[in-house]
C-alpha cells in the first residue's frame, strides 16, 4: 500500500500545534474541513492531525451549518457567499472550497459554469485575489473533465491561472485513497510561485476497502436516530437508487439528491442507512448528523470524503513546509 500509513490509535497526551490557517468556502457539513485538519478515526485507523486549522468557513444551507457547527466549531458563517465574502479574514495560508457541482454533474443539466450554481467557483477566485494565501484547493465532480465541459474547464483554469499561482489539477478515484466508494473528483491546486510543486498523493490499487469491510458491523443494529442509523423505506422505482451494493467491492457513489432512493444494502432487504452512507463517504462514527433524513442524505452526498481530503492535506503540507 503506497499511501502514507496513519496511526492505529490517537495520541493520548500531545496536542497538535496549529501551523497553517485555512478559509473554507462552500463548506457543506464539513467533510473537506475535517479531512484537511485530521485528528479523526475511521474503520480502526487514526488519521493524525495535519497542522491545518480552519479559522473561517462559509455555507449557505442552515441545516449543513448546524451539522458543521456541532462537529467542527462555531467558526462557520451561515449565509450567501455573495454577501459574506466581504467579511473574509484578512489572511489565511490556504483557501479551500468544493464549489457547487449540480450544473456539471452527469445527473444534472450539464450547463457547466453557465449554470447559476457551478458558476460560483468565481467566488473562490475572488477570495484568493482578496486574501492572497500561499495556496488554494478547489474541488468538483470528475465529469468536469468530460468533453462536454471543455470550455468550462478552460475558463476555470484561465481564471485560476490569472491569479498568479502555479495551477494544476488531478482526477482522484476515491477507492484508491482508502475510501470504500467508487467516486471520482477533480481537484485544482494553486500554489504561490515561490513554493515547490504540488505533487498529488500516490494512489494504491490493491487492498481496496469493500462495502462489507465498511458496513458489516452495522448489519445487526436496529434503527437509531441519534447515531443516524436510519433509512428510507422508498420502494424501487425506474429512476435512481435501485442498485444494490456488492459486498466484495467498494460502494457506489453516494448521491446528494436521491429523494430517499439511496442504494440498497448488499445483503439486507432495505436501503442504506445514513450512518452507512456516511461510512461509505469515510466519515468517522462520532461525526453526528442532527438533521432529518433528507437533509442528512444531502449533506453526506455533497461532502468531500474526509479520508481523501486528509491525503491531499499531507501533500499540501509538504509544499508549505518547504516555504
Amino acid at each position: 500500500m503506497s499511501l502514507e500509513i496513519q496511526s492505529k490509535r490517537p495520541p493520548q497526551s500531545k496536542k497538535q500545534e496549529f501551523a497553517h490557517s485555512v478559509i473554507s468556502l462552500f463548506a457543506g457539513c464539513g467533510g473537506m474541513d475535517l479531512g484537511l485538519q485530521g485528528g479523526f478515526k475511521f474503520l480502526g485507523n487514526y488519521f493524525d492531525p495535519t497542522g491545518f486549522k480552519v479559522i473561517w468557513a462559509n455555507e449557505l444551507s442552515p441545516s449543513a451549518c448546524k451539522t458543521y457547527k456541532q462537529n467542527l466549531g462555531e467558526h462557520i458563517v451561515c449565509g450567501d457567499i455573495k454577501e459574506q465574502i466581504a467579511f473574509l479574514p484578512s489572511y489565511a495560508d490556504v483557501i479551500i472550497g468544493g464549489f457547487p457541482c449540480q450544473d456539471i454533474s452527469i445527473n444534472g443539466k450539464m450547463q457547466g459554469i453557465k449554470g447559476t450554481r457551478s458558476s460560483l467557483y468565481s467566488y473562490i477566485v475572488k477570495a484568493v485575489r482578496k486574501v492572497q494565501p500561499k495556496a488554494f484547493i478547489a474541488e468538483n465532480v470528475g465529469s468536469l473533465l468530460l468533453k462536454q465541459h471543455k470550455s468550462s474547464l478552460e475558463t476555470i483554469l484561465a481564471d485560476f491561472n490569472a491569479l498568479g499561482y502555479n495551477v494544476s489539477y488531478h482526477l482522484y478515484h476515491t477507492q484508491f485513497y482508502g475510501v470504500p466508494q467508487t467516486r471520482s473528483r477533480v481537484i485544482f491546486v494553486g500554489t504561490a510561485k515561490h513554493l515547490p510543486t504540488f505533487i498529488p498523493p500516490a494512489a494504491h490499487t490493491s487492498d481496496l476497502i469493500t462495502a462489507k469491510d465498511a458496513l458489516c458491523d452495522l448489519e445487526s443494529l436496529a434503527q437509531d436516530k441519534a447515531f443516524a442509523h436510519i433509512w428510507s423505506n422508498a420502494k424501487p422505482t425506474k429512476a435512481q437508487g435501485n442498485r444494490r451494493l456488492i459486498a466484495d467491492r467498494p460502494g457506489y457513489t453516494i448521491r446528494a439528491e436521491c429523494h430517499g432512493n439511496s442504494h440498497f444494502h448488499y445483503s439486507l432487504p432495505r436501503r442504506l442507512s445514513m450512518r452507512e452512507a456516511a461510512r461509505i463517504q469515510s466519515f468517522p462514527d462520532d461525526f453526528s448528523f442532527p438533521c432529518g433524513i433528507r437533509e442528512t442524505e444531502r449533506q453526506i452526498g455533497n461532502a468531500v470524503p474526509p479520508v481523501l481530503a486528509w491525503h491531499i492535506a499531507q501533500a499540501m503540507k509538504k509544499v508549505l513546509e518547504n516555504d
